[in-house]
């Protein structure tokens, strides 16, 4: 799952500030938007069970 914020590709040679956008493209420059953070969770994590466990028992 990743966010559907995305950034344009080439905003450090073509822009001053990042540009953000929901399509796939820059709407200034046409340039490939890329997302702009990754999810800090996958919610397929197989070893999601495992890890909270122990992070459980490290609390206790």
């Amino acid at each position: 799952m990743k966010s559907d914020i995305r950034v344009c590709s080439a905003w450090r040679d073509r822009h001053r500030r990042p540009v953000y956008t929901l399509s796939d493209s820059c709407p200034d420059c046409g340039a490939e938007a890329v997302n702009s953070a990754p999810a800090p969770v996958d919610p397929e994590d197989s070893y999601g069970d495992y890890r909270r466990a122990l992070k459980r028992a490290d609390h206790e």
